[in-house]
């Protein structure tokens, strides 16, 4: 695993003062170009989720499409993606939730879900924890059991691990990288 986690590393770029001034933002736009270390990092994933018992997989919007989808496909699972509020066309379920300045809505499908299903979270990063809360808050309305949460990398100095913990519920949560 210290194999991955330093190929994973060595592939996330810091770009500093991005989106604004202080902030140091973890692009991981280079490790999806490279095709070793985004095949590493899929099966790294699809083996959580394979260990986790899950019958599907949910993205969060947007880079959790870009890594749950080939997740789900590796595992031989169904992909659901859950979406900004008005992406979605037909019946759907909507949760909102609380950002530092203001708030936010995200749905998903009505229908994708239901009381059968076990599914496995995954995003790219984990930081405050306010979207992972939501969407376990919304698979839950929707009837499935949160199998656990999977992100690439925790950035373990927001805390939203300590955010999180109570609405998983014992659900594990794994973070490949923790920076």
């Amino acid at each position: 695993m210290t194999e991955i986690r330093d190929l994973l590393l060595s592939r996330i770029r810091d770009v500093a003062d991005y989106p604004e001034p202080g902030v140091m933002f973890k692009d991981i736009t280079p490790l999806l170009a490279d095709p070793a270390a985004f095949t590493a990092l899929t099966d790294a994933l699809a083996e959580i989720a394979e260990r986790s018992g899950a019958t599907k997989v949910v993205g969060l919007e947007a880079r959790g499409f870009i890594l749950g989808a080939p997740v789900a496909v590796r595992a031989g699972l169904g992909f659901v993606p859950v979406r900004k509020a008005g992406k979605l066309p037909g019946a759907t379920l909507a949760q909102a939730y609380d950002l530092e300045y203001g708030s936010a809505e995200i749905e998903i499908h009505a229908e994708d879900l239901t009381g059968e299903d076990r599914v496995l979270i995954v995003d790219d990063v984990l930081a405050t924890g306010g979207t992972a809360e939501a969407s376990v808050q919304l698979i839950r309305r929707a009837g499935a059991e949160v199998a656990g949460l999977a992100v690439l990398m925790e950035l373990g100095f927001l805390n939203g691990r300590t955010r999180l913990e109570p609405a998983l519920g014992g659900a594990p949560l794994e973070a490949l990288l923790t920076v």
